[in-house]
């Protein structure tokens, strides 16, 4: 077999196996990789191209093949697919070498930072330099054998180069290794030379066997859920932070269970919504920059947090201001021993957060925190509830606000629906209030807030719920429906994978945002005293060379999105311009399975802001500036920087 044949086969006979999250909660197996994408140049064509067409002929259900309009979209969709399936399937990207396998970079960035597993197959130049150099080769004087594939090392969880055919065999059993291990997963690269792609050798048979990978979920140790125990029932005001470990370890029973039983609070990161109903009596939602001010009420006094599966990103942290106590310590439940020793604690405990919440509920029988923070944990939900109904209804004039849009959104959408975002300002609000109800309904990229991700990224998902509803998983008949909320910015970074929905017919609901400019980026700069400098879409005014203050740009989204095939419902300013947006989601929901891709268009004024959560985030002011807001923004920044603390504990 050629090296690239021995490739395609071996991983379409790849299965992860699972102790849970299967049918009816009961065990799972199901294929790794169930798919490969790829654009096809020099570089693969007469390898993994090859192999894959073979296989296409031969049998097509081994290694399915699918299009994709941008190498790094088709990572963002490979990492969409694997978060939705909680990190136990994923897809594989091949690529041509140069500029194709340059363009994964970004998404190797994002899957690495998300802790998400992704298979990249950057094409590499001739391994023999038998033609030297040849098309989009790197040469560097210092270092021939250097290759752009290099780039990948430091963004990857694992690498490796092909420059034998009997090298794939390692490469491969030690990448999967990687893939499937929830402590260490991320990107993992194997960079394929497209001269050792066609090569062939004898492969032993037994490689090419099927072969499973159990996802390892660790039990606490006795001693440490003692610990915990004695640390939590000595604490006053304890609080759980509950991150996107709790969903991957399919934990959100057991964290229910614990603190309806211990009464102890829960806030959640970014990665963790969903951890419990935003409605529970426990759940004071998200925690930090972007957090209700529920949550960071009751954080803010707490002596003892309880990290449950979170890497305490600086949003979730409010960059080390959120936790003001001065005695404040941390217990943390992690299955990656670098999350697990965050912030100085003496309490790491590296386990399954499903295992270690079971046994630390058994460890705390008949413990319950006072009354008084119960009070206060009731209270506080009340007034941020009140909060975000107001915003909700927010009758806002010409155009709507941004929070009235959510609301209508949250409204529309059913329980296990998926809600899809990235950047901008849309996450930090979708994070602060939104209402969720199912534990895969909350799908917001936020550990490297890639603009461009929302369109590709809501496609792998949309991908994962059809093979769930076709496995008989989701709790419904039907495929959830997934919508990706997204504004104008970041739907012109990287909105081309609407064809590629257009072509298979895959049913992607849309709701594009237009707002004429980077609505975050220019609320950050006014508070930081810039004065929402380059961040608005206008015409360039010459004398001044500014883009500031000329015309709005003549952009047409909607029409954009007609030309890719796409059918658009545009939602007219006025006073019925949340009704209607209800009404086309309705819509949206209602056309079949196989219809393709549904773009609703709506503006909206950007000026108007969420609700505050009460909280900060350090972006240093400048010391030194002649300009006046930039001055009082220095001071209230290092009012700020006063508050913030190490949390050794």
């Amino acid at each position: 077999m050629t090296v690239a044949q021995a490739l395609v086969e071996f991983l379409g006979r790849q299965y992860t196996v699972d102790s849970v999250g299967g049918p009816d909660g009961g065990a799972y197996r199901e294929r790794l990789i169930p798919g490969m994408f790829g654009i096809f140049g020099h570089g693969n064509v007469a390898g993994v191209g090859q192999a894959l067409k073979q296989w296409q002929v031969v049998d097509p259900t081994l290694m399915p093949y699918y299009q994709g309009r941008n190498e790094q979209a088709q990572v963002h969709q490979a990492v969409g697919y694997a978060r939705h399936t909680r990190r136990r399937q994923t897809f594989a990207v091949s690529t041509s070498i140069g500029p194709g396998s340059s363009n994964l970079l970004t998404g190797a960035a994002l899957a690495t930072a998300n802790r998400l597993p992704a298979l990249l197959l950057p094409s590499d130049t001739f391994a023999t330099r038998a033609a030297d150099p040849v098309l989009q080769q790197l040469e560097q004087p210092h270092g021939y054998d250097l290759t752009v594939n290099d780039a990948f090392r430091p963004l990857s969880k694992y690498f490796d180069r092909v420059n034998r055919p009997e090298q794939l065999v390692s490469a491969l059993l030690h990448g999967l290794r990687v893939l499937t291990d929830p402590a260490e997963t991320g990107a993992v690269t194997i960079a394929l030379p497209q001269d050792v792609q066609a090569e062939v050798f004898d492969v032993p048979e037994e490689f090419l066997a099927e072969r499973e990978w159990r996802i390892r979920r660790p039990e606490p140790e006795s001693e440490d859920i003692a610990e915990a125990a004695r640390r939590i029932r000595a604490a006053k005001r304890p609080v759980i932070i509950a991150g996107g470990g709790v969903l991957y370890a399919f934990a959100t029973d057991q964290l229910r269970a614990f603190a309806e039983t211990t009464g102890i609070p829960v806030g959640w990161t970014q990665a963790g919504v969903g951890s419990l109903a935003w409605d529970h009596p426990q759940a004071l939602g998200a925690v930090g920059s972007t957090g209700t001010t529920a949550a960071n009420a009751v954080v803010r006094d707490a002596d003892l947090v309880i990290g449950i599966g979170t890497r305490y990103e600086d949003f979730t942290t409010a960059s080390r201001t959120a936790f003001q106590d001065p005695d404040v310590r941390f217990v943390n439940i992690n299955v990656a021993p670098i999350d697990a020793y965050k912030h100085g604690t003496s309490l790491p405990i590296v386990a399954d957060a499903r295992k270690a919440l079971a046994a630390l509920t058994t460890a705390l029988g008949g413990y319950r925190v006072g009354a008084e923070l119960e009070r206060v944990v009731a209270d506080e939900k009340a007034r941020w509830d009140d909060t975000v109904d107001a915003a909700f209804a927010q009758d806002h004039q010409p155009l709507v606000s941004q929070n009235a849009i959510i609301g209508a959104v949250n409204r529309a959408m059913d329980p296990r629906d998926v809600v899809i975002c990235a950047a901008g300002s849309l996450p930090g609000d979708l994070h602060k209030m939104w209402r969720i109800r199912d534990p895969f309904g909350y799908h917001v990229e936020y550990a490297f807030s890639c603009m461009g991700y929302e369109i590709p990224g809501g496609l792998g998902v949309k991908r994962a719920a059809l093979d769930e509803a076709t496995r008989g998983q989701g709790g419904g008949d039907a495929p959830r429906d997934v919508v990706v909320m997204v504004g104008d910015g970041s739907y012109l970074m990287m909105h081309t994978e609407l064809v590629t929905a257009v072509a298979e017919g895959i049913k992607l609901i849309t709701v594009l945002i237009q707002n004429h400019g980077y609505a975050s980026i220019g609320a950050l700069s006014e508070q930081l005293g810039s004065q929402r400098f380059g961040t608005k879409y206008r015409t360039l005014d010459r004398q001044h060379h500014t883009f500031d203050d000329g015309e709005k740009l003549p952009i047409d989204l909607a029409t954009n999105a007609e030309s890719l095939g796409v059918t658009v419902y545009r939602i007219e300013p006025g006073p019925d311009a949340i009704a209607d947006l209800e009404a086309a989601i309705g819509k949206a929901k209602a056309a079949p399975e196989g219809s393709g891709p549904i773009v609703i268009h709506i503006e909206s004024d950007p000026l108007v802001d969420a609700p505050s959560s009460e909280s900060w985030w350090d972006v240093p002011v400048s010391g030194a500036s002649e300009l006046e807001s930039t001055k009082r923004a220095f001071a209230t920044y290092i009012d700020h920087k006063s508050r913030q603390r190490p949390f050794l504990g």
